[in-house]
């Protein structure tokens, strides 16, 4: 894929839980010792909680790869199973049918008391030869009710010293609020230590994103993420490393797409839109485009001036125009007003003349008048 073009020598960003890239997170290293601790001290049960791609699963990996050689680890990452199917499977786990078929059509006559007696035995040869058995249950919120009081019973086996089984359940926060319900309150009381896994701060992403890349990359990693880079992947994943992950591995396949040796904050909003369950803040995203636009306008001087040459121009025609319908307005307006006046002018002139028809005519009648009168 990308190996050869960043010069990796492995995948960084995979979603497979691999301890060969745990970076001791303070919150990953604050469960890790407090599950030690409680193992070695012989507790019940045990309780850690997180968020869907906190890392729940490489601790439980990497609790496994550290415990001492005294410890026997039975692991079940798939726990949505019945009260009988979880004692088969702690069964095979222990080792009880070791030396023989553990085919169930083999052992089809065992009933679940015969098998919860052969777990004890088995249990008990165990702690003779000094070993502490862990059941470690991944993705512990998917246990039924049943499964989980099947568990409880199993905690009951002890002896004067410590218990002979301890129960380690990894789970989603619904977990808390199953193990909640007054039905499980007996459960409740028997969990010793309890914690729960948080996200990543900005600055935990930053050193998280460098320690994934110097781990592939050998003993000289070259910069490929930027403090940029990581701060927009931080603010988008909200501190979940599997989505960090995700993102990181989107950014750098597009990066190797555009043949670049570096990745771009383009190449990370890229990922971001094309990633679910993430989003990146509304202010962020407009103070990225911001910088990006004044960038691009210091770049392109040249081209600015040419744009507000341009803008000046449109500027000039729209004033011409307007200037020019209003002066196509008065001209208008000035031919009503002449036209009006010229109709007034008329019907003065026209009355002023009949006026001095009618003058000429009375003194005409006024002539005839006065000759007859003194003819007669």
């Amino acid at each position: 894929m990308y190996l050869y073009h960043f010069g990796l020598q492995e995948l960084p960003f995979t979603l497979t839980p691999n301890t060969h890239f745990f970076y001791g997170l303070p919150s990953h290293n604050e469960a890790l010792q407090v599950l030690q601790t409680t193992v070695q001290t012989g507790e019940g049960f045990i309780k850690v909680t997180g968020e869907v791609g906190t890392g729940k699963t490489l601790i439980c990996r990497k609790l496994m790869n550290e415990l001492p050689k005294a410890f026997v680890t039975a692991y079940i990452p798939n726990p949505y199973l019945t009260p009988e199917e979880i004692r088969w499977a702690l069964a095979t786990e222990i080792g009880v049918f070791e030396g023989s078929d553990p085919s169930p059509s083999h052992n089809e006559q065992l009933d679940q008391q015969q098998l919860t007696q052969l777990i004890h035995y088995r249990l008990m040869a165990l702690s003779a030869k000094g070993k502490s058995v862990v059941l470690i249950i991944d993705e512990a919120q998917a246990l039924p009710a049943e499964t989980l009081e099947a568990l409880r019973l199993f905690t009951n086996l002890e002896t004067e010293s410590r218990k002979l089984l301890q129960v380690v359940l990894f789970g989603q926060p619904e977990l808390d609020e199953r193990i909640a319900s007054k039905a499980l309150r007996q459960l409740r009381q028997r969990i010793s230590f309890s914690y729960q896994l948080r996200t990543m701060n900005n600055q935990e992403v930053v050193a998280y994103i460098q320690h994934r890349m110097s781990r592939a990359a050998g003993e000289q990693p070259r910069p490929i993420f930027s403090t940029e880079n990581c701060l927009l992947i931080a603010q988008a994943s909200g501190g979940v490393p599997r989505l960090v992950n995700v993102l990181c591995h989107k950014a750098l396949m597009l990066a190797y797409g555009q043949g670049l040796k570096q990745v771009t904050n383009e190449n990370v909003l890229l990922a971001i839109k094309d990633t679910n369950d993430v989003t990146l803040p509304l202010w962020q995203r407009a103070r990225y485009f911001s910088g990006q636009l004044t960038s691009l306008l210091v770049s392109s001087r040249m081209s600015i001036a040419m744009l507000m040459s341009v803008f000046v121009l449109v500027a000039l025609l729209i004033a011409a125009l307007v200037i020019s319908k209003k002066s196509k307005v008065t001209t208008l307006n000035k031919i009503e007003i002449n036209s009006h006046s010229g109709e007034v002018i008329h019907q003065v002139a026209w009355q002023r003349q009949e006026r001095i028809d009618w003058e000429h005519n009375n003194k005409t009648e006024w002539r005839h008048f006065s000759s007859r009168s003194s003819s007669s």
